[in-house]
């Protein structure tokens, strides 16, 4: 499968893969897909400031956080060493009223929304976390202290983490993405996801 539209979408095994360009001044991004768990794009998108795009693979929850005993996910990416980018998840809550960002590597000049609040380790990683708002929703954002292109999060333990911290309630969980925030890709850059899997009871 191969998308060049810029709202692209295709649904496989219960994911939903979107092309998702949707910032000012994008230049062109090509997706393509094996299945849900292997797929990657080829993107040209200029050295200015400003996130072009979030192609990503979505997998719907759609259970409160309560309700909950697991949910897990699992990923393998290969990334290039230059543009301006960022691995991260993006899990949406109460109708999109928040948006928790999950970020597994970053290059380039990019950086979360908000103020630090702590560093704490939860769900089998170590994170700087920010707390901030994009006028439309309120974002926590949780940036892996270092790299890494692989590996597995509990997911719903750094969703009850945000509770206990009485940020929230008892959210709704609905989509559970990842992808990839690219800012510039000048020259085409391609990036790749090897695995990807989302479980949850």
């Amino acid at each position: 499968m191969d998308l060049v539209r810029p709202v692209g979408t295709w649904t496989n095994g219960g994911y939903t893969l979107y092309n998702n360009i949707w910032g000012s001044g994008a230049g062109t991004q090509t997706i393509w897909a094996n299945s849900y768990s292997n797929w990657g794009v080829t993107a040209n998108h200029p050295n200015t400031g400003g996130v072009k795009s979030y192609p990503n693979a979505t997998r719907n929850v759609n259970r409160n956080l309560s309700a909950l005993r697991t949910l897990t996910s699992s990923f393998n990416v290969t990334v290039p060493s230059s543009g301006a980018y960022a691995t991260t998840y993006d899990i949406w809550a109460n109708n999109h009223a928040y948006e928790i960002m999950l970020w597994m590597n970053k290059t380039g000049p990019v950086g979360p929304l908000g103020s630090l609040q702590t560093t704490a380790s939860v769900g089998g990683h170590t994170w700087q976390i920010y707390r901030g708002s994009n006028g439309a929703n309120e974002v926590f954002s949780f940036i892996r202290t270092s790299n890494t292109n692989s590996g597995s999060i509990d997911i719903l333990a750094v969703m009850n983490w945000i509770r206990t911290q009485g940020w929230y309630g008892d959210v709704l969980i609905g989509d559970v993405q990842l992808g990839y925030e690219i800012t510039s890709s000048a020259g085409g850059l391609n990036f790749t996801t090897n695995s990807y899997s989302v479980a949850f009871s």
